[in-house]
């Protein structure tokens, strides 16, 4: 089956509506309510609401016994000023779809419209918009309700476009494709004083000075290499916005980025190592959290021969480019209970990176991602 130009026409409207009120992670109580009246119509056998947050799962049964087949969406958008100016541009301030999650929402409305006129023969699909993709928190809360165990997947798939690959195709391959990474925030504690007599207090100036360079510097490898770091400074503050006192306190982010979870763990380490070590010289005092926790993606090898299956029998073409990617996803996570795997596809190659501020998710990949998705369902599910 194939949408129509009618169904796609729609679904670009749909996006397209999606895309003028983004909502952030947390906070997709009226995106989460769009893809509801979106879904009604096509009468689901099951809805299930409140799902891990704000998300939402649409259940089409078959008719017979089978596997459970769980496909993945994210509801959220950025907390990022949108400078496009399509006629569609966000209207909220400070917040936009500028990772396309928009048009993976619009994907998944399209199967489900597909589902509705011809339910699989077998088993039953999940279709799953979730929750707090981009802070990583989504995923884990999903998998933590307890009314997502009467919908736990065998098989689990998701896509996620990418810009720099050819438009239409799509980079797909086992093993890790996503990076794990964290957030760690420390703050550094002295003492202040008078800016007339610094030796009288304790600065945090040269510990933090040090640190981001050499916090940097653990980073080595390429993304493909099992033992790849990337440490990353986001952010860094160091007393009040004064002339008269010495600074007492500094705050640091750093974006911590590996292949796989156990390098991560290692990582972490060496890390915390290294700021205890730099924060004693300098007698200071040291707290840390972290923040944005994703694990590794990784695809499993049956999963993903089904993808490339389906790939095949529609003709598109489908290599590894681009991967291990460096962005991290919380998808990897459903990896830890079902087959799952994730297929990138290809926006193009001149358009905006992810999370650029003009970014704008392709509307004629919508009844791409759809027709592969819909050829998965019935390879499995007949």
């Amino acid at each position: 089956m194939t949408l129509t130009n009618a169904d796609i026409a729609e679904l670009t409207d749909l996006r397209r509506e999606l895309h003028r009120h983004p909502e952030v992670s947390g906070e997709e109580v009226r995106t989460a309510d769009r893809i509801r009246a979106a879904l009604n119509p096509l009468s689901p056998d099951q809805v299930i609401t409140g799902l891990g947050g704000h998300g939402l799962a649409a259940v089409f049964d078959g008719a017979g016994c089978g596997p459970t087949v769980l496909f993945r969406c994210e509801l959220d958008a950025l907390p990022i000023l949108e400078t496009g100016m399509s006629p569609h541009r966000s209207t909220i301030a400070g917040k936009g779809h500028l990772c396309g999650h928009d048009g993976h929402m619009a994907i998944l409305t399209g199967l489900a419209r597909l589902l509705s006129r011809q339910r699989p023969k077998r088993g039953r699909v999940v279709l799953l918009f979730q929750p707090a993709e981009e802070t990583g928190e989504g995923a884990k809360a999903i998998l933590e309700d307890a009314k997502f165990e009467t919908i736990a997947p065998d098989f689990a798939f998701s896509l996620h476009n990418m810009p720099g690959v050819p438009f239409g195709q799509v980079s797909l391959a086992p093993g890790p494709v996503n990076c794990a990474s964290r957030g760690l925030s420390l703050t550094l504690t002295g003492a202040t004083a008078h800016a007339s007599q610094p030796e009288t207090g304790i600065s945090p100036m040269t510990a933090l000075c040090e640190l981001m360079p050499r916090l940097t510097a653990l980073g080595h490898g390429k993304t493909s290499d099992p033992d790849f770091a990337l440490v990353t400074i986001t952010h860094a503050r160091m007393g009040e916005p004064a002339f008269g006192i010495t600074p007492g306190e500094a705050t640091l982010f750093a974006t911590l980025r590996t292949l796989t979870d156990d390098r991560m763990t290692a990582l972490c380490e060496t890390a915390h190592a290294l700021i205890d070590t730099v924060s004693a010289e300098n007698r200071l005092s040291v707290t840390h959290d972290y923040h944005d926790i994703f694990a590794h993606c990784e695809n499993h090898p049956e999963a993903t021969g089904i993808l490339s299956a389906a790939l095949d029998r529609l003709g598109i073409p489908h290599n590894d480019t681009g991967l291990p990617w460096r962005p991290s996803e919380d998808f990897g996570r459903y990896g830890q209970s079902a087959k799952a795997a994730m297929l990138f596809l290809g926006a193009g190659t001149d358009t905006p990176d992810l999370h650029n501020p003009d970014y704008d998710f392709p509307d004629d990949l919508i009844p791409v991602g759809a027709r592969i998705f819909e050829t998965v369902t019935r390879d499995i599910l007949g």
